[in-house]
């Protein structure tokens, strides 16, 4: 089925130094902005919602993984391939899940709730996540003989790697916006909308300098994106409707278990994976797909009705 990804475990991606530290910088300066609108308050709104909100937690961070390794062993990609797809279901939330959201007509509040505690938790469930699943797939591997190039996994080299490229510019996002108010708040937009151009540039860049070998994996590349993204959407939305909760609540599930923070995964398969052919590709086409699939589903779900949410909004108006 991917024939055409036979030779992708031995690419090392073209990156000079000065495009890794641009890299660095460029993830540091999104989420210094993220920072900037995280609060305390962001916190209290999970309280208003603990049904749901620990519902996205169990379902971002356990079922997700699990499914996403399920899914690698049904399908069988290019070891390399196989672990960038384990590694971006460990990342947290995106950047952009409580704007989809809000397309969405979903329940924004949650959604704010969720994204916080995602980005501040995943100075450890990122690096926990992907060293049980991706060692339980070396290891699966290792015994079926079918893995051909060394992944080594340091969970502790990791978490160190996530708190400075993640946990420092939260900490220092925070502090500024709790310092200077008034600026945080004035120039919060276009901090977070510069810095994700940056990104994208980043990613743009880093594609077209490896045309040659992006040209011959892009079909089959897509594919997995694409498969792995229906599941992430689905997880969270599947999640919610078993246990029965809001369907705006559902909506909030979908896409905070949907949205990775691919900037993260690419920062990491460059400062711990030597620029990684398969694991990279991955996760630069799903920081485009996930762009586009999340303006999709939210235009979709835009335009379906639902009930409003009278409990929360009582809720809501108590806490006030």
């Amino acid at each position: 089925m991917f024939e055409s990804l036979a030779a992708i475990d031995s690419i090392r991606l073209n990156f000079s130094e000065g495009g890794l530290l641009y890299m660095n910088i460029t993830l540091a300066c999104i989420m210094f902005g993220v920072a900037m609108e995280i609060k305390i308050e962001n916190f209290r709104k999970i309280f208003l919602y603990p049904k749901s909100a620990i519902l996205g937690i169990v379902s971002q961070f356990f079922i997700l993984p699990a499914l996403t390794f399920a899914l690698v062993i049904m399908l069988n990609p290019p070891p390399s391939v196989a672990m960038g797809m384990i590694l971006i279901a460990a990342c947290p939330g995106g950047n952009i899940s409580n704007f989809i959201s809000a397309l969405a007509k979903a329940n924004i509040a949650l959604s704010v709730g969720l994204t916080a505690f995602a980005t501040l938790s995943a100075t450890f469930f990122t690096p926990f996540n992907f060293a049980f699943w991706g060692g339980m797939y070396v290891r699966y591997y290792q015994q079926a003989g079918h893995l051909n190039i060394p992944i080594q996994i340091d969970f502790l080299a990791m978490a160190k790697t996530v708190f400075i490229l993640l946990g420092i510019p939260l900490i220092a996002g925070m502090w500024f916006a709790h310092r200077f108010p008034k600026f945080a708040e004035k120039h919060m937009k276009r901090i977070k909308i510069t810095s994700i151009l940056l990104y994208l540039s980043f990613i743009a860049g880093a594609l077209i300098s490896n045309l040659e070998h992006f040209t011959h994996v892009i079909f089959p590349i897509g594919l997995l994106v694409l498969l792995l993204n229906v599941q992430t959407l689905s997880t969270g939305y599947m999640v919610g409707t078993v246990a029965r909760v809001h369907r705006a609540d559902r909506r909030t599930l979908s896409i905070e278990t949907g949205i990775q923070n691919s900037g993260l995964a690419l920062v990491l398969i460059f400062n711990i994976f030597n620029a990684n052919g398969g694991m990279a590709f991955m996760a630069a086409w799903w920081g485009i797909w996930q762009m586009m699939s999340g303006l999709l589903v939210a235009w979709v779900l835009s335009r379906i009705k639902i009930p409003e949410m009278r409990f929360s909004e009582v809720r809501v108006k108590s806490d006030r």
